[in-house]
């Protein structure tokens, strides 16, 4: 597979996930067998997980308790004050402003319109996703959101290009949450990794201690199923 370059990554592609975890050691051990990821340290506590030697995702130590166990996807952007700017037009909110993260770029919290989570990310070394759509790897993020006409509206009009454009490749989808999950959950996005076989890989997380959270189902992009690791961080298992 080609290395992902800067310019792989316009404004609104999904570019990095990462993980809020209480034991980050716990989830170097769970990731590192269920996908084969090794890991390097970075600024700030973090690690950097790697697959087959290329930047896959990073897992973070959560510094705060009643913060959630999540994983998290950041979005592209060239400047993520100007975006930054434009959420909060859209009817967005600023979690966290943009704060540079060593060398490696500048990255902000944010929410929607209906308060799903999401990041920003402006690369500087560090442009993002080596590898992707691959075993392992990144593959979806799906918002499971309560009106989907909404979040068309909101992330329409922040990345209109990215999302329907004539060179558009988002690996981002939208759905009502009612879809997948139980009527009351708030929006999320839901971080997708690549996998051969759902099931299997369903197995393989509950053997380390995750547990399923939604068996095999299909969807318009592939056959999904979602687990939660063993530290309740929810995520999917896509085959496409």
């Amino acid at each position: 597979m080609a290395e992902n370059r800067a310019s792989d990554y316009p404004e609104g592609t999904p570019c990095w996930v990462d993980a809020q975890l209480p034991d980050v050691a716990a989830g170097r051990r769970f990731y590192g067998e269920l996908f084969g990821w090794t890991f390097e340290d970075q600024p700030q506590g973090t690690v950097r997980a790697l697959k087959d030697g290329e930047p896959v995702a990073s897992l973070a130590r959560k510094t705060d308790g009643r913060l959630p166990t999540v994983w998290t996807v950041s979005f592209a952007t060239p400047d993520a004050e100007a975006l930054c700017r434009r959420i909060r037009v859209g009817g967005g909110q600023i979690v966290s402003p943009p704060a540079r993260f060593g060398d490696l770029g500048v990255t902000a919290l944010v929410t929607d319109r209906e308060g799903a989570v999401f990041a920003l990310w402006q690369a500087g070394e560090s442009r993002g996703f080596g590898r992707r759509h691959e075993p392992g790897t990144f593959a979806w993020v799906q918002l499971y959101t309560r009106d989907t006409e909404t979040a068309d509206t909101f992330y329409g009009g922040l990345f209109h290009d990215a999302l329907f454009g004539p060179d558009a490749d988002p690996d981002f989808g939208r759905a009502p949450v009612s879809d997948v999950f139980p009527a009351e959950m708030p929006p999320h996005f839901l971080v997708h990794f690549a996998v051969e076989d759902p099931e299997a890989g369903m197995r393989e997380a509950a053997r380390l201690g995750g547990r399923v959270q939604v068996p095999p189902f299909e969807t318009s992009y592939g056959a999904a199923a979602v687990v939660t690791d063993n530290q309740g961080a929810s995520f999917a298992l896509l085959h496409r």
